[in-house]
């Protein structure tokens, strides 16, 4: 079986997330090998008409480089490191921490654990504030 379509399942939740108000932070981590590349960090970044998007900082072993997107581009972007060279997504909410992993079957899971973060992100928080979410 293969992962994609739970890794869709783990894009939807963050989402939701988005959604509900309720994103603290998203990171892909845990590399095959040893790689140039360490994690992708995935924040919300507020716009001044008061929209938002995505900001993804890529962390090399000698430096960081920041883009940012849509929220339908970089779940697209994130989606194309999955197991090239990253096995774990995670996902942190104020209502649960949510895992994506990619076993070496290339079959895909999601665990759900109690939340790390007890306050979304700060963005998230101006976001509601202003009526966004």
């Amino acid at each position: 079986m293969s992962y994609e379509p739970i890794f869709a399942l783990f894009c939807e939740r963050v989402k939701e997330s988005i959604q509900a108000g309720t994103f603290a932070k998203l990171t892909l981590a845990k590399t095959m090998g040893d790689t140039e590349i360490k994690n992708i960090y995935f924040r919300l970044v507020l716009n001044e008409d008061n929209t938002f998007s995505i900001s993804l900082t890529t962390r090399y072993k000698t430096e960081e480089i920041e883009s940012i997107h849509s929220l339908d581009e970089a779940l697209l972007i994130l989606g194309t490191y999955i197991k090239n060279p990253f096995l774990t997504a995670l996902l942190f909410t104020t209502e649960n921490d949510l895992t994506f992993k990619v076993n070496k079957k290339n079959a895909g899971s999601i665990i759900e654990q109690p939340p790390t973060f007890k306050n979304a992100s700060p963005v998230m928080l101006e976001m509601i504030e202003k009526g966004i979410v």
